[in-house]
């Protein structure tokens, strides 16, 4: 296990930057907008080879004990109790704002230093007896943005970490079963995950857009390991305007392509809108294999639920091979079978298929419905053999595959899907004519062929 090193501080003083620096991403969101960061974020810091260490970046304290504000203090709280080493950032350019801050820091008693970001462009000196009063033995000075005086940093947090902490990181075990919830806003993501893992691990508001980082938790449950990420939510292009949620967009996308199962979650009150299609599209270009969650379903009446039901299967229909479950993340119910189905789909997403049963396969499917003639000439189908996973991919060779329609295409999908029993992962065909080694290409006679032609002419013209 590794030692903890929690960055805490008011509102737009740099930790997520320092984060970033810390841990050599981009996964902490940076703006100049105060309040960007709500959640924690973990990742580990190898600046030092030696001595590795875990950073949380929290978001910013603000003073505030209700609503959005309230629940990202708490977050931070809980942040730096389990931390071996508090980072207390405050910004060199507004000076000494931050008392109450330090007087929470003071009554928690775990190990602080003190460090003055944004430094750059002022006279270190004239900061440091600003920040005199704060009764810190020592205090350091950097510019996160400029990497200003991070070396020095990073020597003085590897001088206070202890060698072993309490705090697990995230592992990197390829069995464990990555899964994100993916949806649009507000439809209890952040409060699912929060069941799962049985904290609050996850700020979870009515207020739609609460999350903005892609956050990322290792759980164990009945004896099977996951790593859940609970995203932004996505709306339509056209109404995302503000900076941050854009990148908030790319981070949610980007767990998309790095999970295997992606978690699609719907309102059962509301349905499936033209963002739920939205979020669904970005699944399906990613090949990912997908379970789709109705929640909110305890809060609805018999006849709702069949109205609910009916508009589902109706919009829902280009994808029958995906499984639906009804849960309701405030209360717990459903997930039992959620993990059923995300199993399933786990399985066939990740199959590992040998060639000669592919090509047994293809040749029963060829030989119970062979493809239609298209202009007097048939495709052929000669052989096939496994592509990847996630999505199951099939590659299959043959001649005129051009002309092949692309009904019999989905007879094909649909056979494969049938006879391995494949459920919650879209499949994927890629079809590869044979090259004719000689298009192109004029037969040029030898010297010897051409005299025999103009004999055999001779030959014929003579009788």
């Amino acid at each position: 296990m590794l030692p903890l090193v929690a960055l805490v501080g008011r509102p737009n003083v740099g930790k997520s930057t320092l984060f970033n620096a810390f841990t050599r991403t981009r996964d902490a969101l940076v703006h100049d907008q105060p309040g960007v960061t709500r959640d924690r974020n973990y990742g580990v810091c190898r600046l030092n080879e030696d001595h590795p260490f875990l950073v949380v970046d929290t978001g910013g304290i603000a003073g505030e004990e209700e609503g959005l504000a309230g629940a990202t203090a708490r977050q931070a709280r809980a942040a730096a109790a389990e931390a071996d080493l508090i980072l207390f950032v405050v910004d060199a350019r507004e000076g000494p704002m931050d008392d109450e801050i330090l007087s929470w820091l003071r009554k928690l008693a775990r190990p602080t230093l003190l460090l003055i970001n944004k430094i750059d462009g002022m006279n270190e000196d004239t900061v440091r007896s600003e920040f005199a009063r704060y009764g810190f033995g020592e205090m350091l000075t950097v510019s996160a943005a400029h990497r200003q005086g991070l070396d020095d940093l990073l020597d003085e947090v590897v001088e206070r970490l202890p060698e072993e902490g309490t705090t697990e990181t995230l592992d990197t075990d390829p069995n464990r079963i990555r899964i994100a919830f993916v949806g649009r806003p507000n439809v209890g993501k952040s409060t699912l995950v929060n069941r799962l893992l049985g904290e609050e691990r996850m700020i979870a508001s009515e207020v739609p857009g609460t999350t903005r980082d892609s956050i990322a938790v290792d759980m164990e449950r009945d004896g099977r390991e996951y790593r859940l990420i609970d995203t932004a939510g996505l709306r339509r292009k056209a109404r995302v305007e503000e900076v941050v949620e854009k990148f908030s967009v790319i981070k949610t996308l980007q767990a998309i392509e790095q999970c295997q199962v992606a978690v699609l979650m719907l309102d059962a009150a509301e349905g499936v809108t033209d963002q739920d299609a939205s979020v669904l599209g970005a699944v399906l270009d990613a090949g990912r294999a997908l379970v789709v969650a109705i929640n909110k379903w305890d809060g609805l009446t018999d006849y709702q639920r069949e109205q609910a039901e009916a508009l589902v299967s109706r919009k829902l229909g280009f994808v029958p091979w995906a499984e639906v479950v009804r849960i309701s993340a405030k209360h717990g119910s459903g997930l039992r079978e959620l993990f059923r189905c995300i199993h399933a789909a786990h399985a066939s997403a990740t199959h590992e298929f040998s060639t000669s049963e592919v090509n047994k396969a293809l040749e029963v499917a060829y030989e119970t419905n062979p493809p239609p003639a298209i202009r007097g000439h048939v495709s052929k189908l000669r052989y096939v053999h496994p592509g990847g996973s996630n999505p199951p991919t099939f590659i299959v060779h043959g001649t005129r595959l051009k002309d092949l329609p692309e009904s019999y295409k989905r007879y094909l999908e649909n056979f494969f899907r049938k006879r391995f029993k494949l459920v919650g992962t879209p499949v994927q065909f890629i079809f590869r004519e044979g090259v004719n080694p000689y298009e192109g290409k004029k037969n040029v006679l030898t010297e010897r062929q051409i005299k025999r032609k103009r004999r055999l002419i001779k030959h014929v013209k003579g009788k």
